[in-house]
């Protein structure tokens, strides 16, 4: 059945989903598209506001109905509204129900891990791709390391990832992180995402939480606190695990890591137990003193702070007969938003234009972008002038 839009962007009126209006308005003056979310005025606003060419769809997240209807007539949904264990589970439904790809910028694996229980088989069975977190959370890291490994013609046995970031935080996500009651054990699992028994004990051993300080061999810098670790790695371990599964190894018992990469021992430091002080007040009733002081929902850092940022994750990679090689992924404009509306509407157009998929038409599931975008998102990507590079 054909359908009206080739994407609809749900949340639209947030902060990162009027960047993602705007890039593609700005990219794609031929897309077929609409921008959804629960306040019709609001959007007509904002359409008009940003000199926007597309339609306008009102639905609900609670409202399944409205929810069926807007995934009927959508290729492909691209949800930005966040938290999405708030405001996701019933667009993931009607996209599935409807036989419609779905992708989001979240960085919550807990909601994640439901998506898979509830949805996968059922998406496989489809052809149905739901591809969550192709934002700066977890794109970088997922299909840097992709990348990465494809350098080589044989085993890899670990990836570790050093990233270096320059932006602002937004409302949006600020409420995320408090709608999030600390880690429960099952989110502390380092292989929460990857399916039944498909981790040996000694990739258990070599995938433990934690950081070192240390100089980086092979890279100018110090290692500390990769500050969203806890959700990337589950994801790259998710990638590997599905790419098993298909016959495309990274390597058995393969095993990754990642890390913050700062330019002295002393800002490696300071980074890392600064984050865990906060990380721990989040975990306490404190968290309710401190909010009134940060961004609400809908505001977000400033242009010139969007357009001055930047992102770099760098890989330090060794194969099993232990070569190694360094590659990185590198791009301008702060990452969780520029960076991010460009990563997810890219991924977005990938699974709305392109017939060679991995997998192929067929082939669907609960996915990351290595497994379900891989190649082609890279070069999207690239054509978006985000770099992927072999250093050594």
């Amino acid at each position: 059945m054909d359908k009206k839009y080739e994407i609809i962007v749900y949340g639209a009126t947030g902060f990162t989903g009027q960047i993602c209006c705007k890039y593609l308005r700005d990219n794609y003056t031929d897309l077929v598209w609409a921008m959804a979310g629960r306040n019709g005025d609001k959007l007509e606003e904002i359409k008009s506001n940003l000199n926007l060419d597309c339609d306008v769809v009102v639905a609900d997240g609670g409202d399944i109905e409205a929810l069926r209807s807007l995934a009927s007539q959508t290729k492909v949904v691209l949800s930005t509204a966040g938290p999405f264990a708030r405001y996701g589970s019933l667009l993931v439904q009607a996209c599935l129900e409807s036989g419609t790809h779905y992708t989001d910028i979240t960085g919550e694996n807990h909601w994640v891990r439901g998506l898979i229980d509830k949805h996968h088989s059922e998406a496989a069975s489809k052809g149905v791709r739901i591809i969550p977190s192709c934002g700066y959370d977890s794109i970088p890291s997922d299909l840097g390391a992709f990348f990465t490994i494809s350098q080589f013609n044989k085993p890899v046995s670990r990836v570790d990832v050093y990233h270096e970031a320059q932006g602002g935080a937004s409302g949006g996500t600020t409420e995320t992180i408090f709608t999030m009651d600390g880690l429960s054990k099952e989110m502390r699992d380092p292989f929460v995402l990857n399916p039944q028994e498909t981790v040996s004990e000694e990739q258990r051993q070599k995938s433990k939480d934690g950081f070192v300080v240390e100089q980086v061999d092979g890279i100018n810098g110090w290692s500390g606190i990769g500050m969203m670790a806890v959700a990337n790695t589950r994801v790259v371990r998710r990638s590997a695990a599905l790419m098993e599964q298909n016959q495309k190894s990274y390597g058995s018992n393969f095993t990754f890591g990642e890390h913050g990469l700062f330019s002295t021992k002393r800002m490696a430091r300071l980074a890392s137990y600064g984050s865990i002080l906060a990380f721990l007040v989040i975990g306490t009733p404190l968290k309710y003193l401190v909010r009134p002081f940060l961004l609400k929902p809908g505001q977000g850092p400033s242009q010139e702070t969007q357009d001055k940022g930047w992102f770099r994750a760098t890989f330090v990679a060794h194969s099993e007969d232990n070569e190694r090689k360094i590659c990185s992924m590198y791009g301008s404009g702060d990452p969780g938003y520029k960076s991010t509306a460009k990563m997810v509407c890219e991924s977005a157009i990938a699974l709305a234009r392109s017939n060679d998929l991995p997998g192929g038409s067929e082939y669907g599931g609960v996915l990351t972008s290595a497994v379900g975008l891989g190649d082609v998102l890279i070069e999207r990507l690239k054509n978006a002038e985000i770099e992927f590079k072999v250093i050594s």
